[in-house]
C-alpha cells in the first residue's frame, strides 16, 4: 500500500484498518509457524503497511 492511498483514509477508517491488519498479521504469523506460507514475504510487507498506517495516524495526531 502506498502512502498516497493511506492519506486518503479518514482517521477513523485508518484506525479500523490498522486494527484489522494487525489481526491479519498475527493470524498470518501463527499460520506460518504451523505450516510455511507460500510467500513468507507477505508477512514483511504487511508489517511495513501497518507501520506506514501507524506513522500517518501519529502524524495526524501531532498536527492537530
Amino acid at each position: 500500500m502506498k502512502i498516497a492511498e493511506i492519506r486518503e483514509f479518514s482517521a477513523q477508517e485508518l484506525k479500523e484498518r490498522v486494527d484489522a491488519e494487525v489481526k491479519r498479521l498475527d493470524l498470518m504469523k501463527i499460520n506460518h509457524s504451523i505450516s510455511p506460507l507460500d510467500n513468507p514475504a507477505q508477512i514483511t510487507q504487511l508489517r511495513k503497511d501497518v507501520a506506514k498506517m501507524r506513522t500517518e495516524l501519529r502524524h495526524r495526531e501531532l498536527n492537530k
